[in-house]
């Protein structure tokens, strides 16, 4: 294969790569997030609770 185009693929699937990571990333964060709101309401909760 001529080099060129090797050097075209590589960087056309380095890309995707690069964006699946970060979609992944954004479904990790916001399921992060949404964890640590449940623990943030149950912590308040609790403080109503102890009070």
């Amino acid at each position: 294969m001529n080099a060129e185009l090797e050097y075209t693929i590589m960087q056309h699937r380095a890309a995707e790569l690069r964006s699946v990571a970060a979609e992944q990333r954004r479904v990790q964060e916001a399921r992060q997030g949404r964890s640590a709101e449940r623990r943030r309401r149950r912590s308040v909760f609790a403080r109503l609770l102890a009070s």
